[in-house]
């Protein structure tokens, strides 16, 4: 098992994030409504503390929030009026907790006591079929390649599944869309990480580990050599363990998730926790620009002080533009942003 995986307990001391996470759409032809769903703060629970979190929109409109059945924070909002743009920036400060050292296996009688778990407890929605993250045959025929079954223990599968997965397929941004089934990733070995997180969970779900999709951000210092894109979102899987509870495993780039990974929702699958999801009234195109920007430091920052405009910014946006993948004409037309 190569060493990355001990990234658990082995990161620097960077305990504090700020994050600022920036979307726009813009039509070529005014909208007269938009009504959106927004899924970028934080969440605050035993592996991190969200210290504060600020969402602005543009055109300006009165934002509400909830909380929805597994924890997550939304906000949503609706702007009835006439625009051209819809602009959205998120900025939240996080502290990540000290991470517990975990085992590297656990004893071969977990998998009775993991069973044990899903009979007396409620995690029956993360072994079933999602949207997303199905046991296709393509899905079964690679579980069997890469030998996931029931072997050993269940971390140790997890773990192997995490390393063999990473090694399967090639980080290739953009080559599949935000709706595409995990055949397409699988057949043609290449994706991105929502692909990835998608056929871990298939896979564990399979052979009967409980998992769950995280939507969240990564944190790239220096000495890291992480492949997914550190200007976007990011995507990774958490497997319920005996003993060990949920335990995060980031397959795109051969990781236990750690002080780096910050989460800002779970679900099922992508189509739970997507970071923006709406619909606008009219007939025009649009484009959709992304982009997110995280950094790292060992001491709070002060909390009521406004984050530094990082001197990439504009050129992170530039590098985020994605052309909307079709004319959204509909009215009432979802919009999504592909996880990275």
């Amino acid at each position: 098992m190569p060493d990355t995986v001990q990234g658990w307990f082995e990161e620097a001391e960077m305990n504090f994030y700020s994050i600022r996470h920036l979307t726009r759409y813009r039509y070529t032809h005014p909208v007269s409504e938009s009504i959106m769903e927004t899924r970028m703060h934080p969440r605050s629970d035993a592996q991190q503390h969200c210290l504060s979190f600020s969402l602005s929109v543009s055109p300006r409109c009165r934002v509400f929030a909830y909380r929805d059945h597994l924890g997550n924070h939304v906000h949503h909002f609706d702007i009835p009026g006439e625009h051209g743009q819809l602009v959205i920036v998120a900025e939240s400060v996080v502290e990540q907790q000290h991470t517990v050292e975990q085992p590297e296996a656990l004893d071969a009688s977990a998998w009775d006591a993991l069973d044990a778990m899903v009979r007396e407890g409620d995690y029956w929605e993360m072994l079933l079929p999602s949207t997303f993250a199905v046991a296709t045959p393509a899905l079964v025929a690679l579980a069997q390649k890469l030998d996931a079954e029931r072997r050993d223990d269940p971390l140790t599968v997890v773990r192997q599944v995490n390393h063999r997965l990473f090694e399967y397929f090639d980080y290739v941004p953009r080559h599949t869309r935000v709706d595409s089934p995990i055949d397409e990733a699988i057949v043609s070995g290449k994706g991105v990480c929502q692909d990835f997180a998608h056929t871990m969970i298939a896979m564990l779900r399979h052979i009967g580990i409980p998992a769950r999709y995280v939507s969240g951000y990564l944190y790239r210092g220096r000495e890291d050599h992480d492949r997914s894109t550190p200007d976007a979102t990011h995507a990774w899987v958490e497997a319920l363990l005996p003993g060990v509870g949920w335990m995060g495993f980031d397959p795109t780039n051969d990781l236990a998730a750690g002080r780096r990974h910050i989460r800002t929702s779970v679900g099922t699958d992508y189509a739970d926790v997507p970071p923006t999801h709406g619909v606008f009234r009219g007939e025009t195109e649009s484009e959709l620009f992304v982009a997110v920007h995280v950094e790292a430091t060992e001491h709070p920052p002060e909390l009521d002080r406004k984050l530094p405009i990082p001197e990439d910014w504009s050129v992170l946006v530039e590098k985020a533009q994605q052309p909307a993948p079709k004319t959204l004409t509909a009215i009432e037309t979802q919009q999504m942003q592909q996880q990275q």
